[in-house]
């Protein structure tokens, strides 16, 4: 199947395409927000650059897209097109958001990842729950 874009203006979309304050990200931080919640962003010195970090309790979020992080959901398709360099390309984004997570393990913090797939409509809810599980947990 080719794709319906030219190179450059797949190359334009894909510039377009941002890796901090996302909707998804915003989505979250205005729930921990009007839970009382605070928080500091993007962990410039921790492994993996979380998006929020609680430095107090050592807790931190990382607000993954499907796409990008290769999530087992309907929403991740592989590319019909440039196939290896997309198989590359988001296989090592999952070996590396698994090396960063083991890291801040290792160091004594505690990861939690959502997926952009979870803030839909018919699941925010329950994601809501597990995130102020997480939030309200000891461990």
């Amino acid at each position: 199947m080719a794709d319906v874009l030219t190179s450059s203006q797949r190359r334009y979309c894909m510039s377009q395409i941002k890796d901090k304050n996302t909707k998804p990200e915003q989505i979250v931080r205005k729930w921990l927000w009007a839970n009382g919640f605070r928080y500091r962003l993007h962990g410039k010195k921790l492994p993996g650059k979380p998006d929020i970090v609680f430095p107090g309790c050592r807790k931190v979020i990382f607000v993954h897209g499907c796409f990008w992080h290769k999530h087992r959901c309907k929403y991740f398709k592989w590319p019909a097109t440039n196939e290896s360099f997309w198989r590359e390309k988001i296989e090592s984004n999952v070996k590396r958001d698994k090396r960063n997570r083991t890291a801040l393990k290792k160091d004594g913090w505690q990861p939690f990842v959502i997926w952009e797939c979870e803030l839909k409509p018919q699941k925010i809810d329950s994601t809501f729950q597990k995130l102020r599980e997480f939030m309200n947990s000891n461990d």
